[in-house]
């Protein structure tokens, strides 16, 4: 990707020292808080998107709950969307991630260094697993982020259908559910281009427990695209 080769090569006396730090952290995660670890996340994520010429236009910061313990419910557009959200975001978040994705040198690191859930999708135990252990996650006070998709849409900025199994985590623990809506995610990491790049996220209103305890989890998928999809349209 030339996007990523411009990166390193703008950070070129900065790498050596950031994947050191990388690697080891992600290899002693016990030894740091999470806030310290999101700290040092963003400022390489920051130096990335600086030296790739990726800017992050941040919308309604405002609508994160005062609380932690809620769940992002993003589009998924591409590999760099969970590096557009660690920008955005000023609060520490983990990620529920497909396992294939945690072979991908630097993800495999970053992910690590969140403490992140890889999921098996071929294993419905396992699957069910990362729901209890999330809900457990999320009963503690940390903030999670899935991809209701399940897998990149690529279409560019039309979202693919949300699974309501995506939901399970949210509804058993009761939390706040915090669409996401990403434009243009997909350009930085899976186009073939290096011009600038803008790169929108808008955190939209939270559906609290009160607004959907009596709907079912594929109701939840669905009023959650639809708002994702009409916050894209708004602001394409």
């Amino acid at each position: 990707m030339k996007r990523i080769l411009m990166m390193v090569l703008r950070n070129i006396f900065v790498v050596p020292y950031g994947w050191i730090r990388l690697c080891y952290r992600a290899a002693h995660v016990d030894k740091y808080s999470e806030e310290n670890m999101y700290k040092f996340l963003t400022w390489i994520d920051r130096r990335a998107n600086r030296g790739g010429n990726v800017h992050i236009d941040v919308h309604g910061i405002e609508n994160l709950p005062e609380k932690d313990g809620f769940i992002f419910f993003p589009n998924h557009q591409g590999l760099y969307d969970v590096l557009a959200i660690i920008e955005a975001c000023p609060r520490p978040f983990s990620v529920v991630a497909k396992k294939e994705v945690g072979k991908i040198p630097f993800l495999k690191q970053v992910f690590a260094c969140m403490r992140a859930f890889l999921i098996d999708r071929e294993d419905v135990r396992q699957a069910m697993q990362v729901i209890v252990d999330v809900a457990k996650e999320v009963q503690k006070g940390r903030n999670y982020l899935i991809f209701a998709e399940g897998t990149r849409s690529k279409n560019g900025n039309r979202v693919g259908s949300f699974k309501g199994g995506s939901f399970k985590s949210a509804t058993r623990v009761r939390c706040p559910i915090v669409p996401v809506a990403l434009i243009d995610s997909f350009k930085p990491f899976d186009t073939n281009t290096i011009k600038p790049v803008t790169v929108q996220v808008h955190f939209m209103k939270p559906l609290l427990y009160e607004e959907y305890k009596d709907m079912k989890t594929t109701e939840i998928a669905a009023e959650v695209q639809k708002r994702v999809q009409e916050k894209i349209d708004a602001n394409m």
